[in-house]
Protein backbone atom coordinates (compact mmCIF):
# COMPACT_ATOMS: atom_id res chain seq x y z
CA UNK A 1 0.00 0.00 0.00
CA UNK A 2 3.19 2.22 1.13
CA UNK A 3 5.49 0.76 -1.11
CA UNK A 4 9.10 0.43 -0.18
CA UNK A 5 10.45 2.38 2.75
CA UNK A 6 13.42 3.85 2.34
CA UNK A 7 15.82 4.34 5.14
CA UNK A 8 19.33 5.78 6.18
CA UNK A 9 22.39 4.59 4.13
CA UNK A 10 20.44 3.60 1.22
CA UNK A 11 18.90 0.59 2.73
CA UNK A 12 15.37 0.18 1.45
CA UNK A 13 13.20 -2.42 3.19
CA UNK A 14 10.22 -3.57 1.09
CA UNK A 15 6.73 -3.50 1.48
CA UNK A 16 6.23 -7.46 1.17
CA UNK A 17 8.68 -7.75 4.56
CA UNK A 18 6.11 -5.41 6.76
CA UNK A 19 3.66 -7.01 8.33
CA UNK A 20 0.36 -5.28 9.70
CA UNK A 21 -2.29 -6.45 11.87
CA UNK A 22 -5.42 -4.25 13.46
CA UNK A 23 -7.38 -4.12 16.17
CA UNK A 24 -9.84 -2.09 18.29
CA UNK A 25 -8.35 0.96 19.39
CA UNK A 26 -8.80 2.88 22.46
CA UNK A 27 -9.90 6.06 22.98
CA UNK A 28 -12.12 8.34 21.31
CA UNK A 29 -13.87 7.25 18.32
CA UNK A 30 -17.61 8.56 18.17
CA UNK A 31 -20.29 5.79 17.14
CA UNK A 32 -17.71 3.65 15.47
CA UNK A 33 -15.73 2.86 18.45
CA UNK A 34 -15.90 -0.79 18.68
CA UNK A 35 -16.66 -1.47 15.16
CA UNK A 36 -13.93 -0.23 12.81
CA UNK A 37 -10.26 -1.49 13.59
CA UNK A 38 -8.28 1.78 13.91
CA UNK A 39 -5.00 0.67 16.17
CA UNK A 40 -2.66 -0.56 13.63
CA UNK A 41 0.23 -2.84 14.46
CA UNK A 42 3.63 -3.39 12.40
CA UNK A 43 6.18 -5.51 12.73
CA UNK A 44 9.20 -6.51 11.04
CA UNK A 45 11.84 -8.82 10.84
CA UNK A 46 15.16 -7.46 11.20
CA UNK A 47 17.06 -11.05 11.78
CA UNK A 48 15.99 -11.82 8.32
CA UNK A 49 15.78 -9.38 6.02
CA UNK A 50 17.73 -9.11 2.94
CA UNK A 51 17.35 -5.38 2.76
CA UNK A 52 20.04 -5.00 5.77
CA UNK A 53 23.76 -5.87 4.59
CA UNK A 54 25.70 -7.82 7.93
CA UNK A 55 27.15 -4.37 9.07
CA UNK A 56 23.50 -3.23 9.43
CA UNK A 57 21.83 -5.72 10.50
CA UNK A 58 24.37 -6.15 13.46
CA UNK A 59 23.94 -2.62 14.51
CA UNK A 60 20.26 -2.71 14.13
CA UNK A 61 20.35 -6.02 16.77
CA UNK A 62 22.70 -4.24 19.14
CA UNK A 63 20.89 -0.79 18.95
CA UNK A 64 17.48 -1.98 19.12
CA UNK A 65 17.91 -5.36 21.07
CA UNK A 66 15.61 -4.69 24.05
CA UNK A 67 12.76 -3.94 21.84
CA UNK A 68 12.95 -6.99 19.30
CA UNK A 69 11.34 -10.23 20.13
CA UNK A 70 12.81 -13.13 18.67
CA UNK A 71 14.66 -11.06 15.86
CA UNK A 72 11.10 -8.96 15.44
CA UNK A 73 10.71 -5.19 15.50
CA UNK A 74 6.63 -4.60 16.15
CA UNK A 75 5.46 -0.89 16.49
CA UNK A 76 1.59 -0.19 17.58
CA UNK A 77 0.06 2.81 16.53
CA UNK A 78 -2.91 4.28 18.10
CA UNK A 79 -3.26 8.03 18.26
CA UNK A 80 -5.41 8.45 15.50
CA UNK A 81 -9.14 7.85 14.69
CA UNK A 82 -8.92 6.78 11.06
CA UNK A 83 -6.51 3.22 10.32
CA UNK A 84 -5.03 5.37 7.50
CA UNK A 85 -3.38 7.65 9.59
CA UNK A 86 -2.18 5.12 12.28
CA UNK A 87 -0.60 3.36 9.48
CA UNK A 88 1.17 6.31 8.79
CA UNK A 89 2.48 6.83 12.11
CA UNK A 90 3.61 3.62 12.98
CA UNK A 91 5.06 3.72 9.38
CA UNK A 92 7.01 7.00 10.16
CA UNK A 93 7.79 5.83 13.86
CA UNK A 94 9.75 2.56 12.29
CA UNK A 95 11.63 4.29 10.21
CA UNK A 96 12.59 7.27 12.93
CA UNK A 97 13.39 4.63 15.08
CA UNK A 98 15.52 2.14 12.60
CA UNK A 99 16.87 5.46 11.04
CA UNK A 100 18.22 6.41 14.45
CA UNK A 101 19.64 2.81 15.65
CA UNK A 102 21.63 2.71 11.68
CA UNK A 103 23.71 5.47 12.92
CA UNK A 104 27.04 5.29 12.88
CA UNK A 105 28.83 5.56 16.42
CA UNK A 106 30.07 8.75 17.35
CA UNK A 107 34.18 8.83 17.34
CA UNK A 108 35.91 8.38 20.42
CA UNK A 109 36.83 11.41 22.67
CA UNK A 110 40.32 12.14 22.47
CA UNK A 111 41.16 13.17 25.91
CA UNK A 112 43.48 16.45 26.09
CA UNK A 113 44.88 18.30 29.10
CA UNK A 114 43.88 21.90 30.38
CA UNK A 115 46.55 24.31 27.94
CA UNK A 116 49.09 26.09 30.49
CA UNK A 117 47.43 29.84 29.89
CA UNK A 118 43.80 28.08 31.10
CA UNK A 119 45.16 26.71 34.32
CA UNK A 120 46.90 29.98 35.09
CA UNK A 121 43.23 31.81 34.16
CA UNK A 122 41.61 29.59 36.66
CA UNK A 123 44.33 29.89 39.57
CA UNK A 124 43.99 33.95 39.10
CA UNK A 125 40.05 33.61 39.56
CA UNK A 126 40.38 31.37 42.41
CA UNK A 127 42.81 33.67 43.98
CA UNK A 128 40.63 36.57 43.62
CA UNK A 129 37.48 34.69 44.97
CA UNK A 130 39.65 33.76 47.68
CA UNK A 131 40.28 37.24 48.56
CA UNK A 132 36.66 38.71 48.14
CA UNK A 133 35.54 36.01 50.72
CA UNK A 134 38.58 36.67 53.02
CA UNK A 135 36.65 40.36 52.82
CA UNK A 136 33.61 39.50 53.82
CA UNK A 137 35.35 37.71 57.74
CA UNK A 138 34.74 39.49 61.19
CA UNK A 139 38.16 41.11 61.31
CA UNK A 140 40.30 39.40 64.08
CA UNK A 141 40.02 41.03 67.28
CA UNK A 142 43.93 42.69 68.01
CA UNK A 143 45.43 42.07 71.29
CA UNK A 144 46.39 44.66 73.76
CA UNK A 145 50.49 45.25 73.49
Amino acid sequence: MFGSVRLRGGVVIDDAELGWRFSRSQGPGGQGVNTADSRAELSWDVGRSPALDAVSRDRLLTNLGHRLVDGVLTIAASEHRSQLRNREAALARLVALVDDALRPPAPPRRPTAASRASRARRATAERQRRQVKSMRRRPTPRSAD
